[in-house]
């Protein structure tokens, strides 16, 4: 059997554990290509015009995919965070899916509570069964996707240049070099050094969020806060870049909490979506860059 799996959103990191897990069950994997114009045109096309760049750039992974596989992992992530949630249209996503896109084949959609090896066990047990009846060789599948997991690491922590900041977003967002136009290597080629949040540890993540009122209950919104709040008033960076989708309803509080924390500190905020223009896009970077390097002197 052919798992179809589309390479946007969180695939980015969980990849490892998704693959070894169907490939110890006998699949074999069909993984779509990184992020391309073909697959933009494709998402743009099949998805509805008011969602965020990152769901449409996912139904065009999909898309791209769906004609070769016999089954699609359509990811429906509830949570990664105990009481914590992620973005709502990751909830419907299997469904926004088989609305939008037509002759779609057969897909894994049971919900994902990953907070726990206990809650997520019970994912790969009922996907599992869709490949084989025996309970022991999942449970082996399972333990195997986990210790390739383990090893696998994300994030960046560039620390070689004088001047550093935090780049800071969904993660997805960040680390897709297509939707983010290539920020990382131009900041870089500015002489910009940068951090992502997952060089942070979680403690000191929930501890940054104490000072808010309540703490928030989507995990993205909890992590970026924190990280970009306690990166600036550590001194650690010497500005913040903030990737956001067009249309993401979490970014635009965010982004308004971590300005009222830190009212006096340099953020650029990029909004991201199709109709985005690389030019624009790098004569903010080069603004930004140079009103950093007059602070620092």
């Amino acid at each position: 059997m052919i798992v179809g799996i589309p390479n946007g959103l969180l695939n980015y990191k969980y990849y490892p554990f998704l693959n070894t897990f169907f490939t110890k069950l006998g699949a074999k994997i069909n993984l779509s290509p990184s992020t391309n114009e073909t697959i933009l045109n494709l998402g743009s096309k099949y998805c509805v015009d008011e969602a965020c760049l990152p769901i449409k750039i996912f139904h065009g992974h999909v898309a791209y995919i769906k004609d070769s596989c016999d089954i699609m992992l359509i990811p429906r992530i509830m949570q990664l965070e105990k009481n914590e949630f992620i973005c709502p249209k990751f909830c419907g996503l299997p469904e926004m899916i088989k609305n939008n896109i037509p002759n779609m084949p057969n897909i894994i959609s049971t919900p994902i509570y990953a907070f726990s090896k206990k809650s997520l066990r019970s994912w790969s047990t009922h996907a599992g069964l869709l490949f084989t009846k025996n309970l022991i060789k999942i449970n082996l599948a399972y333990k195997s996707a986990l210790n390739v997991q383990k090893k696998f690491k994300t994030g960046i922590k560039d620390a070689t240049f004088p001047i550093k900041v935090a780049l800071v977003g969904h993660p997805y967002n960040i680390h897709d070099s297509f939707v983010n136009m290539n920020v990382v290597k131009k900041l870089n080629k500015l002489g910009i050094g940068l951090f992502t949040e997952e060089c942070l540890n979680r403690c000191i993540i929930d501890d940054q969020v104490k000072m808010l009122f309540k703490k928030p209950f989507w995990s993205f919104a909890k992590n970026s806060y924190a990280f970009s709040t306690y990166m600036a008033e550590q001194k650690k960076v010497d500005g913040i870049v903030y990737l956001s989708s067009f249309n993401c309803g979490i970014d635009s509080v965010v982004i308004e909490l971590i300005k009222d924390r830190l009212p006096d500190f340099p953020i650029l905020v990029l909004k991201l979506d199709e109709q985005t223009g690389e030019a624009g896009f790098n004569t903010r970077l080069e603004a930004f860059s140079d009103m950093l390097k007059r602070r620092c002197v």
